[in-house]
């Protein structure tokens, strides 16, 4: 009878750990921030398989990494937040619930032995009353939870987008500015080497949202088409 292989528990979690780092780095970039009348998001995206989606009145959802993974995430996570406020009542759905459901979910499947571990990255936000109640949840692939208090950017070149956003960021940026900014963060930079102009990311290319804290309807969260971010990337902040 031959006897498994031994393999140290910090070398097993560091191998399921790269493993899932380096499936979510494939997938380009989400951007979610806070602005002057909300939270929005924009992802460099030319397929018709949404990363952003709304989830439940004030809550949306972006993602990177497989695809299937995270869809089966966001499904869940609405039938979750339907059942909650179909059962009590729709203000008891909120988005330090989902955040914690998805955290417990991503935290079992990456401590156990069998399943592999999802390779993504979420963001749950919620739009408050007041700039002073909006939050951003930023979830990993082992279940850790961040308050982002800023913004949030995941997968791809999180780090060299986060740079190049920082320097500009403020939490009272109106929508136009704020879009443009992410926008600027998300563009892959040119390469010196290489004779051709800098990379531009068309409306076209670009997939984004808002939750909209100033929309009549109890529904906050609204898409924002290629005409719509056209007109907010030309327009002066």
């Amino acid at each position: 009878m031959s006897m498994p292989m031994y393999v140290a528990p910090e070398q097993l979690m560091k191998d399921r750990a790269d493993f899932a780092r380096k499936g979510i780095a494939r997938g380009r970039s989400v951007a979610v921030s806070r602005y002057a009348d909300g939270i929005v998001f924009v992802a460099e995206n030319r397929s018709t398989l949404h990363k952003i989606s709304e989830v439940y009145d004030r809550i949306g959802f972006a993602a990177v990494g497989r695809y299937n993974e995270f869809e089966q995430l966001r499904v869940l996570g609405i039938r979750q937040a339907d059942l909650r406020g179909y059962s009590y009542d729709r203000a008891d759905v909120t988005g330090i619930g989902l955040a914690n459901m998805y955290a417990q979910l991503l935290g079992s499947i990456f401590s156990s032995g069998g399943d592999k571990p999802y390779e993504v990255e979420l963001a749950v936000a919620e739009v408050g009353d007041s700039p002073g109640a909006d939050v951003i949840y930023r979830l990993s692939y082992d279940g850790s939870v961040t308050d982002e208090p800023t913004f949030a950017i995941m997968g791809g070149s999180a780090e060299s987008v986060s740079k190049a956003i920082i320097p500009d960021w403020r939490p009272d940026l109106p929508l136009a500015t704020a879009v443009k900014l992410l926008v600027k963060g998300l563009t892959p930079p040119a390469d010196p080497a290489a004779d051709t102009p800098a990379p531009v990311l068309a409306p076209e290319a670009l997939e984004a949202a808002v939750l909209d804290r100033t929309r009549a309807s109890h529904r906050k969260f609204r898409r924002l088409t290629a005409p719509v971010l056209a007109e907010l990337l030309g327009s002066s902040s």
